[in-house]
């Protein structure tokens, strides 16, 4: 017996997962065509554009990155807490750990990896 699939394989930019340039939430998909959002509110386009008025003003160059001193401490923060749960997969594989324990350890290394992923 032979099958034919009909199916329709989903663009590759219907596929594609957007998240805000400027809070790093996900872009809702609002099926139109044009080019594609790139923040989740005007709120954020309007920070977004707050900041990029305020680099030119400070004569940085464009692609600048300009964060608070709170906003630095809390990438700081995230970032300790990305190392010390790859940490923990590494002294759970050293210990021989099960693999019920190491996939937790695993996930959790994701969890923080996707938080992490959010600058703002």
């Amino acid at each position: 017996m032979i099958t034919v699939d009909n199916s329709v394989e989903p663009t590759r930019r219907a596929r594609q997962v957007r998240h805000c340039a400027w809070c790093g939430r996900r872009v809702p998909d609002a099926g139109r065509q044009g080019r594609p959002r790139l923040y989740c509110a005007q709120a954020c386009r309007q920070r977004a554009y707050e900041r990029r008025t305020a680099v030119q003003r400070g004569g940085l160059p464009e692609d600048s990155v300009v964060l608070s001193a709170a906003e630095l401490a809390d990438l700081q923060d995230r970032l300790f807490q990305l190392r010390c749960a790859a940490e923990d997969v590494v002294t759970a594989v050293d210990d021989a750990a099960d693999r019920s324990d190491l996939r937790k350890l695993a996930a959790q290394v994701v969890d923080v990896a996707a938080e992490l992923e959010r600058l703002r």
